[in-house]
């Protein structure tokens, strides 16, 4: 097992597209008088391990809030495929060793959570690619196809992510664990760049999940659990359901002070 014994520079790229199907601006809707953007921003630079944290944007208005409110930012071409592409262009031209991919609809990622990601690939380079996973309470997630599930091995590499539940209780009375995939993603730089070049499998292409073409590709990605509850805003009612969270999370800070 090879050990990191030098610092290394670990950058967070958030990317932000103003386009979106269900909800196009999202990230630019404001929670607690801040735009959402900003409240991923702050919570993700609050992180341990990330040297730095970068925006990556296509929109003119989302590059504006962005240095409205201090974030570094850099626009990226138009044409990307993905966020994992955005991502990709932005680390080509940085100086860093580690890159994580954080989602530009999460206000209330947990800092700690992204540091759990990157402690594998901080200690042991050879790891190429890492991501997270939280155990399923809520029963009727297992079914849910827009609740990705995976599934790993002993040494906590990921065998497969499916949309379907993952592994199937041929014996009911076995009560199997099931984990759902959190969509926070840590590379080692060289393996990012050279992600958007792989072939895209039948099983990608399937079940419409990009990590499943580094486990097609026969790369591994490393599973850590977390409690952080992903709480992604894809729809206007899950805006409403976020702004919620943190007008009570304001009043139960009053109440404490």
């Amino acid at each position: 097992m090879v050990r990191s014994r030098v610092p290394r520079k670990i950058l967070g790229v958030i990317p932000a597209r103003f386009s979106s199907t269900r909800f196009p601006g999202k990230v630019l809707a404001h929670i607690a008088n801040k735009a959402m953007l900003q409240h991923v921003y702050e919570r993700a630079s609050l992180a341990t391990y990330l040297t730095s944290t970068i925006i990556a944007t296509d929109d003119d208005r989302v590059y504006a809030a962005a240095k409205s409110f201090g974030a570094r930012v850099r626009m990226t071409r138009p044409d990307h495929f993905s966020g994992t592409d955005r991502v990709a262009e932005v680390a080509s031209t940085e100086n860093a060793d580690i890159i994580v991919n954080i989602q530009g609809d999460e206000p209330l990622i947990d800092p700690a959570a992204i540091d759990t990601a990157i402690l594998p690939l901080y200690h042991e380079p050879e790891i190429l690619m890492g991501t997270l996973k939280k155990r399923i309470e809520d029963p009727r997630e297992i079914s849910d196809p827009n609740v990705v599930k995976v599934i790993t091995d002993q040494t906590g590499n990921a065998i497969y992510f499916s949309r379907c539940p993952i592994p199937f209780e041929r014996d009911k009375s076995a009560s199997t664990p099931y984990f759902k995939h959190i969509g926070l993603y840590v590379y080692q730089r060289d393996f990012l760049l050279s992600y958007p070049a792989l072939p895209v499998g039948p099983l990608e292409q399937a079940e419409r999940l990009e990590q499943l073409r580094a486990l097609e590709n026969g790369y591994r990605i490393r599973v850590v659990e977390t409690e952080y509850e992903s709480l992604g805003v894809d729809t206007p009612e899950d805006l409403e359901r976020v702004s919620r969270l943190f007008e009570a999370s304001s009043l139960q800070g009053m109440e404490n002070g």
